[in-house]
C-alpha cells in the first residue's frame, strides 16, 4: 500500500528507536528489519532513513561506531544513548496510546 507521506511524518523516529532498542544496527539494516517484520508494508527508503539517523545523533539520542559488518566492510553502526533510550521508552509509550485510541475509534474492523 502507498502511504501519505504526511501520514508517515515521525513515524520513522519511532520506528529507528524501537529497533535501535533491541541492538545495534547500520542503517541498511535499520531498512531492511523494517521490511522485514512489516512483511514488506513499511518499505523505508535510505533517503529517508540515514538523515534522521544523523539528526538523532546531533540530537544525542544516537551514538555510532565503525566496525567490519558481517562481509567484513566498515559500517556505521548506530546505538541508542541514555538519552535515546529515554526517548525510545517515550516513544512507545505515547505509540501505543494513539494507535489503541485509534483502534478505539476506528473499530477492531479497520484496525
Amino acid at each position: 500500500m502507498d502511504y501519505d507521506r504526511e501520514f508517515l511524518t515521525g513515524t520513522v523516529g519511532v520506528l529507528i528507536l524501537s529497533l535501535l532498542a533491541e541492538r545495534e544496527m547500520y542503517g541498511y539494516e535499520i531498512v531492511q528489519e523494517a521490511e522485514r517484520r512489516s512483511a514488506q508494508a513499511l518499505l523505508q527508503k535510505e533517503g529517508t532513513v540515514y538523515p534522521a539517523l544523523h539528526q538523532m545523533e546531533r540530537d544525542g539520542l544516537l551514538k555510532a561506531i565503525w566496525r567490519d559488518g558481517p562481509t567484513g566492510r566498515a559500517r556505521k553502526y548506530y546505538g541508542l544513548t541514555a538519552k535515546g533510550r529515554r526517548r525510545a521508552e517515550s516513544k512507545r509509550k505515547q505509540w501505543a496510546s494513539i494507535s489503541g485510541a485509534m483502534r478505539a475509534i476506528l473499530g477492531d474492523a479497520h484496525a
